[in-house]
């Protein structure tokens, strides 16, 4: 069994968080401390790149096991008898709605925000191959051009037809999170397609960015949320609002928390 990777702060109701991308938790702290007012926050780090585990050897992910070993840290640091709160952006939103969807138990209500599993809509299939793209465009010419390709498709514009640069070795695949994610989260998450009916009974909230509206994966919050019933929330900022506000981000996750005790 894989070792797990989390930090513990604050104190109150138990609230596990797990990161996007490459679930290296970076940038999140401003938001985690204003969250700590209120939760004991736990932050999930799946693949360990922010406790030690950046540079070593990582394989294709799975969304499963990222929400096992998300119920395991649960298992580890929720008490006898309580329930806990869950929060998961983009590729983590994908391992919450996974995690409620397998291990309901001890779950008091999940916060997906702008989770990428656009399989969901009615055009999933050509969302997907339009991700398998990015990633063949991270193989051919490298990071940046693959983060460019990913910015437009994700904002309804036209990535370059023909994007230059290098491809990274395999030491620098893996010295950075950006690149592991490309390489090995982002098609097996993209590809996740989550049972929509099973869902439609648990405790859950879909969330996006205010500024990502008209954005695909606003649009995917607001679908899942319509075929579910669930409520729909606007959060501050966009894509990655936790990062660019984290304060009035926490505060509005606090609220939607607040509201589903």
């Amino acid at each position: 069994m894989t070792e797990l990777h989390y930090d513990v702060r604050g104190s109150g109701p138990v609230l596990l968080i797990i990161p996007g991308g490459a679930g290296h938790p970076m940038g999140l702290d401003p938001m985690t401390d204003a969250l700590a007012d209120h939760f004991t926050v736990v932050t999930y780090d799946p693949l360990g790149l922010a406790h030690g585990r950046l540079g070593l050897p990582v394989a294709d992910q799975r969304v499963e096991d990222w929400s096992d070993g998300a119920h395991r840290v649960l298992q580890e640091t929720l008490p006898e008898g309580e329930s806990a709160y869950v929060f998961g952006t983009s590729a983590g939103g994908v391992a919450a709605l996974d995690l409620l969807l397998r291990h309901p138990g001890r779950i008091r209500h999940v916060v997906a925000h702008e989770p990428a599993c656009v399989g969901v809509l009615p055009d999933g299939a050509r969302q997907q191959a339009m991700f398998h793209a990015v990633y063949d465009t991270y193989r051919a010419a490298g990071l940046q051009a693959a983060a460019a390709h990913m910015s437009a498709f994700l904002t309804g514009q036209e990535p370059e037809a023909h994007p230059t640069g290098q491809p990274l070795t395999r030491e620098e695949e893996l010295a950075e999170p950006m690149p592991v994610f490309l390489a090995h989260v982002l098609r097996p998450f993209s590809s996740y397609v989550p049972d929509l009916t099973s869902l439609g009974p648990l405790s859950l909230t879909l969330a996006a960015g205010v500024d990502s509206r008209g954005q695909l994966l606003h649009r995917t919050a607001e679908f899942i949320a319509e075929r579910t019933k669930s409520p729909f929330v606007e959060f501050p900022g966009g894509h990655i609002g936790a990062i660019e506000g984290p304060v009035a981000f926490a505060e509005q996750l606090t609220k939607t928390l607040q509201d589903n005790s």
